[in-house]
């Protein structure tokens, strides 16, 4: 399971509660060995015993849930649950093999987890920000916000997201990296000899213009953009899109001399050079490459240095 998943978890026990179901969030705050689960990882449990998300991997969920539906039974406050090798049901839960985990159970609710946080991660994914939380183990209540020595905090990250202008050969090698270091890609071509279905199976193909396809994508904080057709017509109006983005990634292939003409087409649009200056063009770090699954290689390697902050000034 990925951030994304988790989010979806709490959006989904959000849903419950405003359908009048009692909803507890089981949350993995500690871990030991081969735990199956990263830190910070969700479970939502309804009332009824319905669960979704996973703070095991299905080695401890049983009793999770048992515990939650107790919790939320009670009517107030929360439970850490400690699971391990040494624990006298270890063999019951499924852990023998070693790992150790703990999880928090608290409610969904005003003195716990609360709806309105819910809502708040979700509106920072969606706009590409970063959200902290803290959360009180031994009240159960989170808040955003740094935590204190004694609280469990996690942040939530938005997902990253890419859009690639052009369905070449480069974006199909450019697609599979992308997915590998965790960002979600969107191919938009509105030619239909190059974005054919069966050239970029079960991904997400738009066959719109890139001027249309970015207004409904609508870049954020968290989003690149890379334009790979060499043609103006369609680079150029998604150049001219991302740069009015908060878009933490922006790039197009060509030649310097190429890049030149572009930065020249789009001042004619009214951008400036510092806002010109956002395009990393020609795109990719220069690790000489040759090929287009090179290439992408290099494009792949510089968003991620543009997302960490590691980018350095090209000579």
């Amino acid at each position: 399971m990925t951030q994304s998943d988790d989010l979806a978890t709490l959006v989904a026990a959000a849903a419950w509660s405003a359908a009048g179901h009692s909803v507890a969030i089981a949350t993995v705050i500690a871990t030991w060995g081969s735990a199956p689960r990263r830190i910070g990882s969700h479970l939502a449990v309804r009332d009824d015993g319905l669960f979704e998300g996973s703070v095991s991997g299905g080695c401890v969920e049983g009793d999770v849930v048992t515990e939650a539906q107790a919790l939320l039974a009670a009517g107030s406050g929360a439970r850490r649950l400690d699971y391990g090798v040494a624990d006298e049901t270890a063999w019951s839960v499924g852990l023998a093999c070693g790992g150790k985990i703990s999880v928090l159970v608290q409610r969904l609710s005003e003195d716990g987890f609360s709806s309105a946080l819910v809502n708040r991660l979700a509106g920072a994914a969606a706009s590409g920000e970063s959200i902290t939380l803290a959360t009180d183990i031994a009240t159960g209540v989170s808040r955003e916000g740094a935590g204190a020595d004694n609280d469990f905090s996690r942040t939530y990250p938005p997902p990253r997201r890419v859009a690639i202008i052009g369905a070449v050969h480069i974006a199909q090698a450019l697609v599979p990296l992308a997915i590998a270091i965790g960002i979600t890609p969107t191919v938009i071509d509105p030619r239909g000899l190059f974005a054919a279905a069966d050239r970029f199976a079960g991904l997400d193909l738009d066959n719109r213009w890139p001027d249309e396809a970015l207004a409904e994508w609508k870049p954020n904080a968290a989003s690149a953009v890379v334009a790979l057709t060499h043609d103006p017509k369609l680079d150029d109006v998604a150049l001219a899109a991302a740069l009015r983005s908060p878009a933490f990634y922006i790039a197009a292939l060509g030649s310097r001399k190429n890049h030149a003409a572009r930065r020249d087409r789009l001042a004619t649009l009214g951008f400036d050079p510092a806002t010109l200056d956002r395009i990393h063009g020609p795109a990719g770090l220069a690790i000489g490459a040759a090929d287009p699954p090179e290439i992408a290689l290099s494009i792949a390697a510089e968003m991620t240095a543009a997302w960490r902050g590691a980018l350095q000034p090209r000579a």
